[in-house]
């Protein structure tokens, strides 16, 4: 098999981060969060800066075990080498049949929203998922056929996105009224378990910066540059999201942001700037929401890949590891990805036609069990600890301890969801479907 090219650098692998973090979720996040707390800024503060534990640690965790190799694969290759090839099989199958093809769909979905409010065109469902459904189709085509193109792409969607997070985040602090925002609070909330639900939809909003190691065998010296990368994109993402979640609360009243529901950044915007200025802003949040799309495609057309590469860890392997001569990318990865994709894009449509998920969608329950398998991992670096590998306490002690416990927050604001349960035992199927092939294979 002829090995892949190192193509990106460090900045690349932390714009890759912050692309997928910063992109629809916090646009389209904010009024869920805030109908979670009953309109309490600050119970909404806290949500996000709770949540933000399970990256931060979770990114400081997993760089010490990126760090220890240089074996593709991301994920399912610390899961193969650090716990054990069944739990890399497990750990594969669900984050590709499940995780990410649900985070695409539902993320492209939300450039299919902001479209059709940008130029006006009716705002029915099926046409924004259409819409959606194209872009991510481009997104293969070009993280495929030109992926140094599509790292670059990944740079400067980057930059372009944290112009409206700024510009609400700037304008909201200095033109608008923070201490009504803060001001705003609910405290019949905290006496009951609802405000938990909010960190649902901030997991959305944090989601991704996992993505990045599906590329680590592509990164220039990426023992020393993907560990970097995991600690100080997340830092970022953490601060860009409180200044811009309490600009918008003090443009605004929490109850009129609710109400407004996606429609609130436009309003905001209107109020601001004009229509003119409304349009600007609405596309500068589009383009953010293409780059994190771009970001999540770049990383799942290698996962099949990566699955393929062992061969008795996915159906098709061997047509799976296939790198294409010209193209030097696995061209069947990229082509069943972009299928699970529409496969999810429907279930999408189904799940919201009939409001089968109120305040939340197909993607955020995944998230949360994709958070509870990493904890596995996580107590991989313990376990370096304990065997004299790690030497520092913070880092082989505090860290996967503070990490295992931000997943366990994350999982129980999605236990709120009434369907959790449902959708949880899908996803254990999925799991179990693939320990008994892996089982099945390994007896051949």
């Amino acid at each position: 098999m002829q090995a892949k090219r190192e193509k990106y650098g460090l900045i690349t692998s932390i714009t890759m981060i912050i692309g997928i973090c910063i992109g629809s979720g916090i646009f389209f996040k904010s009024d869920n969060v805030l109908a979670a707390t009953g309109g309490s800024v600050p119970l909404g503060i806290l949500v996000f800066a709770i949540a933000a534990i399970s990256i931060v640690f979770g990114g400081l965790a997993v760089s010490e075990l990126a760090s220890r190799t240089d074996k593709p694969g991301g994920i399912i290759a610390y899961s193969e080498e650090f716990v054990s090839r069944r739990f890399a099989c497990c750990i594969g199958w669900f984050q590709t049949l499940v995780y990410y093809p649900a985070l695409i769909a539902v993320v492209s979905w939300v450039i299919g929203v902001y479209f059709c409010i940008l130029f006006a065109i009716p705002a029915s469902f099926p046409v924004q998922l259409a819409i959606g459904v194209g872009f991510y189709a481009a997104s293969y085509l070009l993280n495929t056929f030109a992926p140094k193109a599509g790292g670059a792409m990944q740079n400067i969607t980057t930059l372009l996105k944290l112009v409206p997070l700024v510009v609400i985040a700037v304008l909201g602090l200095a033109f608008g009224d923070p201490l009504r925002g803060i001001s705003q609070t609910a405290p019949a909330q905290l006496q009951t378990a609802g405000w938990l639900s909010a960190i649902g939809p901030v997991a959305f909003s944090y989601d991704g910066w996992i993505v990045s190691t599906s590329i680590s065998h592509e990164i220039r010296d990426a023992k020393r540059n993907l560990p970097k990368a995991l600690v100080l994109a997340p830092l970022l993402v953490m601060l860009v999201y409180i200044l811009y979640f309490t600009g918008v609360a003090s443009l605004l009243p929490a109850n009129e942001i609710i109400v407004l529901g996606d429609d609130h950044v436009a309003a905001i915007a209107r109020n601001l700037l004009g229509d003119m200025g409304a349009r600007v802003i609405l596309i500068f949040i589009i383009i953010s929401v293409v780059g994190t799309v771009n970001g999540l495609v770049l990383g799942f057309i290698r996962q099949p890949y990566s699955l393929a590469l062992d061969g008795k860890l996915f159906p098709g392997s061997k047509r799976l590891a296939r790198i294409h001569p010209k193209w030097n990318m696995p061209l069947a990865s990229s082509l069943l990805a972009f299928s699970l994709c529409l496969f999810w894009s429907a279930a999408h449509y189904f799940t919201h036609s009939f409001d089968l998920l109120p305040n939340s969608d197909v993607s955020e329950i995944s998230i949360a069990l994709n958070y509870l398998l990493y904890t596995v991992l996580y107590a991989q670096v313990f376990r370096l600890y304990r065997r004299g590998l790690i030497k520092s306490r913070w880092r082989g002690i505090i860290v996967p301890l503070f990490a295992f416990l931000g997943s366990l927050i994350v999982l129980l604001g999605s236990l709120q969801n009434a369907l959790f349960p449902l959708y949880a035992g899908f996803c254990l199927l999925v799991i179990l479907a693939a320990f008994l092939y892996y089982q099945k294979r390994h007896r051949e």
